[in-house]
């Protein structure tokens, strides 16, 4: 259960939310936290507490010894296989319910917004529950849908599988990155969510969508690198803030 009170809600933001055309949101790891999903670091415990996860998660740990990495993120999808989506995720699908034009953008890999009802979701980093080639011929499969190898092999070139995830030392996707790019660029208000908004290149996009004109709201327990450049800062919990908002908003019919 999420505990917490929703902040007061400036009225300009609740006129400006409802006569939106386009909304967009950036989510980061505070929102699956409130699903009791680790953060990256901290998911390091038991057997794993010795290891850097930023020494885990590099294509070069990978080619060194591909099934202690395939192991690693085996038990991270572990730790997920209980997580639920919150409220927080569930007041995202509301939005998009609400609004002509709703793009979702998420730094998160665990499908938690999928498994709440969005759809057209801009994944930044990629999902966990999905695996690809290591060596870039384009096979993309579900992780429960692979060999029972560990690692599995590409069914179609025979290079190790791997999670589709960004790891350390690699690039954004150029089309996610795209994608969530041309959303804040267009859209009239971004919320965003449980980020610290300081990994570039997806912390400069609240920036663009400023410079584009558009209302951006932060959504967080605690101040960020981004509170004194934001239009409208709510403190406290996606799970609270978000519904309430959604309520305030487009409150239902009595």
């Amino acid at each position: 259960m999420i505990r917490g009170r929703a902040p007061a809600l400036p009225l300009a933001l609740v006129e400006r939310l409802r006569a939106a055309r386009t909304v967009a949101a950036l989510t980061g790891a505070g929102v699956s936290a409130e699903s009791g999903v680790p953060t990256f670091r901290d998911a390091q415990t038991g057997l794993w507490a010795t290891f850097d996860p930023t020494q885990l998660a590099t294509p070069s740990a990978f080619a060194r010894n591909p099934k202690f990495v395939w192991d690693w993120y085996a038990w991270r999808r572990e730790l997920l296989a209980g997580a639920r989506p919150n409220p927080g995720h569930h007041a995202l699908a509301a939005i998009a319910r609400h609004v002509p034009q709703f793009r979702l953008i998420t730094q998160n890999v665990d499908g938690l917004h999928q498994a709440a009802g969005s759809a057209g979701i801009v994944e930044l980093h990629g999902n966990i529950g999905r695996v690809r080639c290591s060596r870039g011929c384009g096979t993309v499969a579900r992780w429960a849908d692979a060999s029972p190898d560990e690692p599995p092999r590409c069914a179609t070139c025979g290079a190790f599988l791997r999670p589709d995830v960004v790891w350390f030392e690699e690039m954004l996707p150029p089309a996610a990155l795209a994608a969530a790019e041309d959303a804040v660029r267009h859209c009239d208000v971004l919320l965003v969510i449980g980020t610290a908004a300081e990994v570039y290149p997806a912390a400069a996009l609240p920036h663009a969508a400023r410079q584009c004109g558009a209302t951006v709201v932060e959504i967080n327990p605690r101040p960020t690198a981004l509170s004194d450049d934001v239009h409208h800062v709510l403190r406290g919990p996606a799970g609270v803030v978000l519904p309430a908002l959604v309520a305030a908003t487009w409150p239902p019919p009595k």
